[in-house]
């Protein structure tokens, strides 16, 4: 197990991370609000990026980086203040410079309450466009992968959005 940035625990070979809802991201129907969601799966993301070994420290060293290039949140039930979540991580892709995972966040009684599918790239800081993963990196999110490729595949995987039509 390890620490993430926040207090947390990280959970080995599957990362996992923990949160509180805090107080302000409570809203006026009394749970969190849909923009929190968002804040904890970007929470949730950031420990996993420090997890392959971009944190503070690697990013400088590599002189490399992350960036977001798309999400989807499904919200599935509510998250009320103080109560604790879990946000599990599912690779369902890579390649040399990208990342396509899926989080899943949990309430304290282990019941899916939402969850994020989202498109990340590896980014040369020096060069200001996208690269390949440092090697060491790449071996790490590779280690994952092949963890998670033996796992099933979340249900609202590749979900779009539209209305259905009878």
């Amino acid at each position: 197990m390890q620490n993430n940035s926040r207090g947390g625990t990280l959970v080995n070979p599957l990362f996992s991370t923990k949160q509180h809802v805090s107080p302000e991201w409570v809203d006026y129907n009394g749970h969190m609000n849909d923009a929190e969601y968002a804040r904890a799966f970007s929470l949730a993301a950031e420990d996993f990026i420090n997890f392959i070994g971009l944190d503070e420290m690697g990013r400088i060293e590599h002189s490399y980086t992350i960036f977001t290039l798309e999400t989807h949140i499904c919200y599935l039930k509510e998250a009320h203040e103080g109560e604790e979540l879990t946000i599990k991580s599912h690779l369902l892709d890579t390649d040399a410079k990208r990342i396509h995972q899926f989080l899943l966040m949990e309430n304290q009684e282990g019941e899916l309450i939402a969850t994020m599918e989202q498109m990340i790239m590896g980014m040369d800081q020096k060069e200001g466009k996208p690269a390949p993963f440092p090697e060491v990196v790449a071996k790490k999110i590779e280690e994952i992968y092949k963890e998670d490729a033996k796992r099933e595949q979340p249900k609202q995987a590749g979900r779009r959005i539209g209305i259905r039509r009878k």
